[in-house]
């Protein structure tokens, strides 16, 4: 039987809304849970003065440098005894969950298990690189903790200026949308750097994200040091059947509202059968006896929303690959960036374009930590040094793709340029 529940009345306020409460959930483990119980003690303190009172320290497991996230309590009597005793350490474990986040029923029930045996049994699926957070649990039981975890295969993921623990959707294994194999992109590029993970070496935190298709669903674009996000580049594939079926139960009016006038660059048209564009390129989907939708796939930029509101009738074209975007983060002391492309297309199918991802990633990891200041993110590098010196730094040529804007200055040089035309002209056909 757990100590006695302490009043906790600006808590109990969040239960009283529409929405579920994380304090309902934390109210129930501390039915059996002394830790919880002075955690919800310390909680309620915070609200009402509105300061947090946790504090780091230092605590790992044997050979690692990371991965445990100490939090010690400030709250503490005139004799410096804890307030809130049993949870006056409430450390937090990252594991690395499985790749696109797959799981059965038993390997959670474990989990729970191996977690209330040692700690508070508040786990959080996920946190923001993606992380298992099992949350609370005193220093004495963390190497317990961790051994039994990493006796049955999961580790411990990254904390503090190193590698952090990967995300990838779950793309291949349920989704039609994806374009490559992300599970195993992910565990190629991690699996390869696991060191810079485990042991933290780096100026900064450093992140990889997997996305199957542009509709970037773990967020790499936006999130992530180097964003693997997956395209095509031939012409979407079409199925008469299901967009003749989807008109046929939303009608024709909601297929020019809701897909044709939605297309960002006006890619997609409603034109009369016989009247079609026979440019290359451009494919034409009849939709009944009168009109057909027609696709200029040379001005589509892969925003997935035609692809997503017609499921079925518009699918990722066959030459499928990957996009390399770099430097994303939501706030930089630049402000808010997206990723900035630096391969526009990359084949991603046999063993040695897996392993020329792995190495354009260690590349980019390397670079990052020679060159990077202290506490600067990826992003925050590249416009301090310029997009130039980091392509050039990491290998890559420039390419026509990775330009965001017109340049203002109407005066350049132009010998040479044909010669770079042809080389570039080799690449994106290679």
């Amino acid at each position: 039987m757990a100590k006695k529940m302490y009043d906790t009345p600006m808590l109990d306020q969040l239960e009283s809304g529409p929405w579920p409460s994380f304090v309902t959930g934390l109210k129930r483990l501390a039915k059996d849970n002394d830790m919880m119980v002075d955690l919800l003690g310390q909680l309620e303190a915070s609200y009402k003065t509105k300061k947090g009172y946790w504090k780091g320290g230092t605590v790992g497991v044997f050979g690692y440098g990371g991965g445990v996230i100490p939090r010690f309590t400030e709250l503490k009597d005139e004799n410096e005894k804890p307030l809130y005793p049993d949870a006056a350490e409430f450390h937090t474990l990252r594991i690395q969950p499985p790749a696109g986040m797959h799981y059965d029923t038993k390997t959670l029930r474990w989990m729970c298990d191996v977690w209330e045996k040692h700690g508070s049994g508040l786990i959080a699926f996920h946190g923001q690189s993606g992380d298992i957070m099992f949350q609370g649990i005193k220093t004495e039981n963390v190497q317990a903790a961790f051994d039994e975890l990493n006796e049955n295969g999961f580790d411990l993921g990254g904390a503090g200026p190193a590698l952090r623990t990967s995300m990838s959707c779950v793309g291949a294994a349920r989704c039609e949308m994806s374009c490559y194999d992300e599970a195993r992109a992910l565990r190629t590029v991690i699996n390869n750097n696991l060191d810079d993970m485990h042991r933290p070496a780096l100026p900064y935190k450093f992140k990889f994200k997997f996305s199957g298709c542009g509709n970037d669903c773990v967020n790499a674009i936006q999130r992530s040091d180097m964003a693997t996000l997956g395209t095509w580049r031939d012409n979407m594939q079409v199925n008469e059947e299901l967009i003749q079926a989807w008109v046929a139960k939303n009608g024709k009016g909601e297929l020019v509202n809701q897909v044709i006038n939605m297309c960002p660059t006006k890619a997609l048209s409603l034109k009369k059968i016989g009247s079609e564009s026979k440019a290359d390129g451009v494919v034409a989907a009849k939709i009944d006896a009168e009109d057909c939708l027609e696709i200029d796939n040379h001005n589509c930029v892969r925003c997935m929303h035609c692809l997503n509101v017609i499921p079925g009738g518009l699918l990722p074209g066959k030459d499928k690959g990957v996009t390399i975007l770099v430097g994303g983060k939501g706030v930089l002391k630049i402000g808010a960036t997206m990723g900035t492309v630096v391969v526009p297309f990359m084949k991603l199918e046999s063993d040695e374009d897996f392993e020329k991802l792995g190495e354009l990633a260690r590349n980019i990891l390397d670079f990052f930590a020679e060159n990077a200041l202290e506490h600067e993110r990826t992003g925050e590098m590249i416009d301090r040094i310029g997009l130039v010196n980091f392509l050039e730094g990491i290998g890559l040529e420039i390419d026509p793709n990775m330009i965001s804007q017109p340049r203002s200055n109407p005066y350049v040089r132009m010998d040479g340029w044909d010669e770079e035309a042809e080389k570039w002209e080799e690449r994106k056909s290679a």
